[in-house]
């Protein structure tokens, strides 16, 4: 089976549209209700409430658009659940191409669909399998930890990055999809997310050492941050800006809904190319 050009930079535009998921903020489910969206609240003490109630979510539902390092304009519509991990992206790269993507993150495989344009150019099978197990017997454990690593970033973690600037401020009140809130702006380094989260749990140190990577592997060293809290202490809106070593990164994700069920099925075999049989096939 070959595969053309054309497919391989779909599969690597893929690859970093999932990884932009760490550009994300937070959605919690407070029970608290306001009208006020956090005015009365002092900058620091709404960013971190916003921020705490972030292990209570279990599911959500965003929109995403914004500019990546390397990869120019994106924009997704998405859903993710935490327990049981699982994710679907629906996406297009401008700059990349007119093609539109779909990813999917179920039972610890990445899946990334083409569409009708893929199945021309891969006998009929319009998904690519990333099983980072299976990939690893094949020779292929590197990139496959990869793909499958980007698509387990949760956004839901970011929004924890902005308590921990020192310039945090109080913009003021807005209104994001007919919703009021508060925006709160700050900057912080990577440096110090590292510092202050090092002497935190096992898994805590985890999740946002992937985050600090995900930065890193853009180059960008500073990130300029902007949080959309409403009346009951969600994060409604989220935004990161920094520069990259490729690019500008400036990535906005808007919060749909949150702990609803999310229900993501992986694509028909017949309609799967399996990475790792590929490889094992070719001789890795």
């Amino acid at each position: 089976m070959s595969i053309s050009v054309r497919t391989g930079r779909k599969r690597t535009a893929g690859a970093a549209l999932a990884a932009v998921l760490l550009a994300g903020g937070a959605v919690s489910c407070g029970s608290e209700k306001s009208d006020k969206a956090g005015e009365d609240m002092a900058p620091a003490a709404a960013v971190k409430k916003a921020a705490e109630k972030t292990e209570e979510l279990t599911s959500f539902t965003f929109r995403m658009k914004g500019t990546v390092p390397g990869d120019g304009r994106v924009k997704a519509d998405a859903a993710m659940s935490t327990k049981p991990l699982a994710m679907s992206m629906k996406m297009s790269a401008p700059d990349q191409g007119p093609e539109k993507m779909e990813l999917r993150f179920v039972d610890g495989a990445v899946y990334l669909g083409g569409g009708k344009e893929a199945a021309k150019e891969m006998d009929g099978k319009s998904w690519i399998k990333f099983d980072a197990a299976a990939m690893g017997k094949a020779g292929g454990k590197p990139a496959a930890t990869s793909a499958a690593g980007q698509a387990e970033n949760n956004p839901a973690d970011q929004s924890t990055l902005l308590t921990n600037s020192k310039d945090l401020k109080k913009v003021g009140g807005e209104s994001v999809d007919g919703v009021k809130t508060t925006r709160y702006t700050g900057t912080v380094t990577l440096d110090r997310i590292r510092e202050l989260f090092k002497d935190k749990d096992a898994a805590t140190r985890k999740r946002h050492e992937k985050s600090i990577k995900q930065y890193e592997e853009m180059g960008v060293e500073k990130l300029t941050m902007d949080l959309w809290v409403d009346g009951e202490d969600h994060t409604k809106q989220f935004r990161a800006r920094g520069k990259g070593d490729k690019g500008p990164l400036d990535m906005t994700i808007t919060f749909v809904d949150y702990n609803k069920p999310v229900n993501v099925e992986a694509p028909p075999k017949k309609l799967v190319m399996d990475l790792a049989k590929e490889m094992k096939g070719l001789g890795g």
